[in-house]
């Protein structure tokens, strides 16, 4: 507990984390470039980032982009935002809040590129709803994306992989969907980075493949 609870004070005074009790927290949207990253430079966000790995990873990877992760858990956004401070990483953002509160932090085609990685699979029927790859989401998501914006998934449960495809085959406004359930075997390889998460790697190591897919909203 002590842990968290020093954890939860540091990013409480960290720049470059967005959340509640901050003035910027309730103004950002619409504003990211102009406010925060005093830049034009394209958006990408990772929905549910946990760590952070891969909003930091492609930060540095790509220092002419933004990147914001997002998560509710302030002890893993901690770990994140320490990486970005230690690599003096300036583009690049975490906001503390809810995937389904997003449309109150970005505004209509703010964001240029969506990452998903390893996210809950919520396999009860139950929890459909709950899933952030069902139609609800990429309503919402759509929303957000600027007209040739790409979403991105990644995960290793095939369930999941296969209930997102289900979901986006029943749309009539997705182009350019590719669809791979083994990502470093396929020709998509050097789409994802090389960037993998500490759920990638302990999944991977008990011989699950590693499930990619893209495409972006037309119409």
């Amino acid at each position: 507990m002590k842990s968290k609870l020093a954890r939860f004070k540091v990013i409480a005074e960290r720049e470059n984390v967005l959340q509640p009790g901050k003035e910027l927290y309730f103004n950002i949207k619409g504003n990211w470039n102009k406010t925060y990253f005093k830049n034009d430079n394209p958006i990408t966000i990772e929905l549910a980032c946990g760590r952070g790995e891969y909003s930091v990873g492609m930060a540095a990877l790509f220092p002419d982009r933004n990147f914001v992760g997002i998560d509710i858990k302030g002890d893993r956004i901690w770990k994140g935002s320490t990486q970005a401070v230690e690599q003096e990483l300036e583009n690049v953002a975490f906001l503390r809040a809810q995937i389904h509160t997003i449309e109150n932090f970005f505004t209509e085609n703010e964001v240029s590129e969506i990452w998903l990685t390893f996210p809950d699979p919520r396999p009860k029927k139950r929890d459909i709803k709950r899933r952030l790859c069902n139609n609800w989401y990429f309503d919402l998501y759509k929303k957000i994306l600027e007209p040739e914006g790409i979403f991105r998934l990644k995960t290793d449960n095939t369930d999941l992989f296969n209930f997102t495809v289900e979901e986006l085959q029943q749309r009539s406004d997705i182009a350019d969907l590719k669809v791979t359930f083994d990502v470093y075997q396929s020709e998509f390889k050097e789409e994802v980075l090389d960037i993998k998460t500490r759920y990638e790697e302990m999944f991977a190591s008990k011989g699950e493949t590693i499930k990619y897919l893209r495409f972006r909203f037309a119409g």
